[in-house]
């Protein structure tokens, strides 16, 4: 395992009975960089998690997670992490302060470093002063920032966020990434799975899984310049679903997607594309509000990637 890594995956996969649900994957996360899994929901994210944090045993393959097998190693494999399962991994009816305390000493706390890592926590989920509420009470936002830093109470050098934001508003969401940048630019290393491809954006590396298989890996603008070469025309149309049924059909017309009140439409050229656009619109009276070209974003990337799986 080279120096630069925290994670080497190798061949991993997970069989359920005949169903494969990670099938032979292969990859590396190098120290201190977020590193996006995305995909889906069922695409095989979080079984595979589950692998890397030594809670579930591989069916084929294994890896090295801070150097330790998670196969061979499991325990030591589980010192050398953080956990936030996609369902908030707090106690409803503890009090906030009781759940920082029950996270210390599973992670065998001092009483002094208890002291000091829960006035961080306290701090980074903006709930001082809130020590003595139930966490049930707690919005999903609150919750979520209090159940990461659990997470992270004893400093682990890797931490795993498994849809840590489903289920959570635009803002609160965007002050979570900004917690995952801070704990980065510690040189914590951060895998994070989402179905949220917006927040993509914010990984310095990703892959995308599809049915237990990548299909894709890079950095956001990898994917982008290396898998989307036609341009992209966006229309933005009160009308968007006849829109998308009738432009779908043209042979011009070489993927289609609904973003919205806008269609994204691949075209091999720019200028033809757009009069027939147009032209096809206006014959069928579907109003359009305008057409323009846009630079594919990794949403794009990912409906071109299954579209592509799917004609294979």
């Amino acid at each position: 395992m080279s120096s630069d890594n925290a994670i080497v995956v190798e061949g991993l996969t997970k069989r359920f009975g005949s169903f494969t649900a990670v099938d032979s994957i292969s990859f590396e996360v190098k120290k201190g960089e977020i590193f996006g899994f995305l995909g889906a929901n069922g695409a095989g994210k979080s079984t595979t998690i589950r692998m890397l944090c030594a809670l579930l045993q591989s069916s084929a393959g294994t890896a090295l997670v801070g150097g330790f097998d998670i196969n061979k190693d499991p325990d030591r494999v589980k010192e050398s992490i953080g956990y936030m399962s996609q369902k908030f991994s707090l106690y409803e009816d503890l009090t906030v302060e009781e759940n920082i305390n029950f996270f210390g000493r599973v992670y065998g706390l001092t009483r002094s470093a208890l002291a000091e890592r829960k006035k961080w926590v306290l701090n980074i989920a903006s709930l001082e002063g809130q020590e003595n509420r139930i966490t049930g009470a707690l919005s999903g936002g609150w919750k979520q920032r209090l159940a990461l830093g659990c997470a992270v109470l004893h400093r682990p050098p890797i931490v795993f966020l498994d849809e840590p934001t489903s289920g959570v508003d635009p803002i609160m969401r965007r002050k979570f990434w900004e917690l995952i940048n801070d704990l980065s630019a510690e040189g914590v290393t951060v895998l994070v799975t989402t179905h949220f491809l917006e927040e993509a954006e914010y990984c310095n590396d990703i892959i995308l899984i599809n049915a237990g298989k990548i299909i894709a890996n890079g950095s956001p603008k990898e994917l982008r310049e290396n898998h989307i070469k036609n341009p992209i025309l966006e229309v933005q149309s009160r009308n968007v679903v006849d829109a998308m049924e009738l432009i779908e059909k043209q042979p011009w017309a070489l993927d289609t997607s609904v973003f919205g009140s806008y269609l994204h439409v691949g075209v091999p050229d720019e200028t033809a594309a757009r009069k027939e656009i147009e032209l096809l619109l206006t014959q069928h009276q579907i109003g359009f509000e305008g057409i323009e070209r846009i630079s594919p974003s990794l949403e794009d990337v990912f409906i071109y990637l299954l579209d592509q799986e799917a004609k294979k």
